[in-house]
This record gives C-alpha cells, structure tokens and sequence, in this order.
C-alpha cells in the first residue's frame, strides 16, 4: 500500500526544538572544555614538565611525541567521556532517537579509538616531523599531506572503515526494482556507480540516511535500512537526486580544495600563534611536543572563527543539489513529503531562529527546503 504524503509533526517539532537546543549547549560546553584544557596544560606548566618525564625516559623525538600526544589526547579523552556518553547515547534514547544497547555503544567507542588513534597519531607525527624539519616553512608542506590525506580517507572509507560499524549489503530482489531506478537515475546524471547497498541502520537508530559514497571506482549508492522502509520508492528518487546533484556540481572535490585552503591559512596562522607563544608558555620552540596544547587551542580557535564561513558554503552547495533534485525528477511534490518524513524522523528542526541557521547549520533549514520543493510541484519542462 503506497505510504500517504508525511506531513510535519507539530508534536515532533516541540521535542525537535528541546532536542536542537540541548544539542547546542553541548557543543559549546565542549568547545569550552576543550579550549580551559589545553589552556591549563601551558598555564600550570604541565605540558613541559611532561615533556621533561618523557626525556628522561627516551631521547626519540618520534617517541617523545607520540607519547605526549598519547597522555594528553587520552587525558582528554577520559574527561569527555561521560559528555560523550550523554551526547550520543542518554540524549538520543531520551528523545526516541536511539535503538542501541550499553554494549552496542562501548564497541562502536572502541572501534572508533581504534581507527581515530592510529589516524591522529600519523598526522600528530608527519606536523612535528615537518616542524622539526622545516620550521619555518612546515605550515604549507602539512597542508599538501593533509590534502593527499582527505583523498585518500575519502576514497578508502566507504570499504575499508564505514564496514567496520556497518554492515552493506546489495539489495536484494526484494528491492530489485528500486535498485534499477536508483541506476538509472544515476546513469541520467553520468554518475558510474559500484551499486545500490542497503546498511543497518536501524541497528542503532530511528532516523534515516542516504548517500553516494567514494569517489572514482570506490562510489557507491547508500541507503539506510530505515529510509527504504519508511519512505515511498518516489522519495528515495529525490533524495539520491540531490546527493547525485552533488556529484554533478562537483562538491566533493571543490570541498577537498577549499578545505584544503582553508587547513593552509589555519596552519599558517598556527606557525604564527607557535612562534610567538613558545617562550610566553616555556617551550623550546614551535617543534616542542610540549607545543602540542597551543597547537591544539590555535587550531581550535580558527575552526571555530571559520566554521559561519564553511557552513555558509555548505549551505549553498546544498542549496543548489536541491534545485537539481527537483529539476531532475520534477517531483516537488515527492521530495517536500521525503524532507517532511527527514523531519518527522530524524527530530530535526525545521524552522530554527535565524542566528541558529547561520552559526550551527551545514543545510538549509528544513522549513526553507520543504517550501522550495512544494513550489516546484510542477514538472519542469
């Protein structure tokens, strides 16, 4: 039996509003513990008398910096556990949002410190090998890795990590005719694809998802067990058409080069904040391990200052595979219900206050969304 049109949930928006709101403090409570603990490390002194306990023991620079950066990033770590623990598992059970069992989550913890540990210790050493060999020139040689880095991650995620917390499969003759329309909608696009995988994500949550992951021969269409079976096979067309309306723009690479410029102004700005603030804090110089929290705070700061300026680019980008979803269905109608059942599903707010969209959101807010496509209901000739 086809699925009616969804229409908004007022209820649902009464809890999405708590629900954005709680998200919010969260993220600034943990901007602001972040930023008083890397702060506390360079003011007591505790980054270089552990930068001394560690010389003692061993005179390996590379030594000396992954063990630094193991104290401090598991310090840190151990601290923001129980906000960890709120955020993503008390909150969403407490709002409906979660399917997942204590065990489920301590797993799905550890393997994320198994993957982002290692991840974050390559990239810890490769900035303070090119600190230690090219001090002052070090800022523009880590933006180059950092970018051969975003390329790779981007290509080898979808088959080497995304399997490792989910499970993909092909769909099935069940859904043999929405893969064949998902394929077809991908070959009007010009867009090679691997296939169409199904992934459990009811196994953790309510909310829906879909994406097309990878780039060149690792691209591949997603869809969240959830969306398939909650959403008609009519939206499911319009919301691979706007993340098909990426690949056409070429957001994926355009967002890997402006990332990359922006990762290069922010090392730069770091060399600078290195510099300066080496003797104020008693390092050695910007090659210190005990560098590390000042690094960390630079880093931070400049995410922070720039983060209106991404997500206002963000915002276009998705603004315009909104247009080419509608344009290339020409079924407003069907992708206004789809954003309408994102809504109802996944808790989001659709008509957030003005500062709230320009400061926090990467979308346009759904309200906007919803009423671009009802008034594009008509086919596009």
């Amino acid at each position: 039996m086809e699925k009616p049109s969804a229409i908004i949930d007022p209820q649902r928006q009464e809890q999405a509003k708590v629900y954005a709101r709680l998200r919010r403090r969260i993220f600034i409570g943990e901007l602001v513990l972040g930023g008083l603990f890397a702060l506390a490390w360079l003011v007591f002194g505790w980054a270089v008398a552990l930068r001394s306990a560690i010389e003692a023991w061993t005179s390996n620079p590379w030594l000396q910096v992954a063990v630094f950066g193991a104290v401090f990033g598991g310090v840190y770590s151990l601290l923001e556990l129980p906000v960890d623990y709120y955020s993503s598992y008390i909150l969403p059970h407490r709002f409906g949002l979660s399917n997942q069992d204590q065990k489920g989550w301590i797993i799905d913890h550890l393997k994320g410190l198994l993957i982002g540990a290692p991840l974050g210790l390559i990239l810890l050493e490769m900035v303070y090998a090119l600190l230690r060999l090219a001090p002052d020139t070090w800022w523009l040689w880590a933006a180059a890795a950092m970018l051969v880095f975003n390329v790779l991650l981007t290509n080898l995620a979808p088959v080497l990590i995304m399997p490792l917390f989910n499970k993909f499969v092909p769909l099935g003759e069940e859904h043999a005719d929405l893969a064949a329309r998902l394929i077809r909608l991908a070959e009007k696009a010009n867009t090679k694809v691997k296939g169409v995988y199904k992934f459990d994500m009811s196994r953790r949550t309510s909310a829906a998802n879909a994406a097309l992951t990878g780039l060149a021969r690792t691209r591949r269409i997603i869809l969240g067990d959830t969306l398939i079976d909650e959403f008609t096979p009519e939206e499911i067309e319009t919301v691979l058409a706007h993340e098909l309306g990426h690949h056409v723009h070429r957001d994926i690479p355009a967002g890997i080069v402006i990332e990359s410029g922006l990762t290069l102004a922010g090392f730069y700005l770091a060399s600078l904040v290195l510099n300066g603030g080496a003797a104020l804090f008693g390092l050695r110089g910007p090659a210190d391990p005990a560098s590390l929290p000042l690094l960390g705070l630079a880093m931070g700061a400049y995410g922070l200052l720039t983060m209106p300026l991404g997500n206002a680019y963000s915002r276009w980008r998705e603004r315009r595979a909104d247009e080419y979803a509608l344009q290339m269905t020409g079924n407003g109608a069907a992708y206004a219900s789809a954003l309408t059942r994102l809504a109802n599903q996944n808790l989001a707010e659709t008509n957030p206050e003005a500062w709230v969209e320009w400061l926090f959101y990467s979308h346009p807010a759904l309200g906007k969304r919803i009423a671009m496509a009802q008034s594009a209901c008509e086919p596009f000739e």
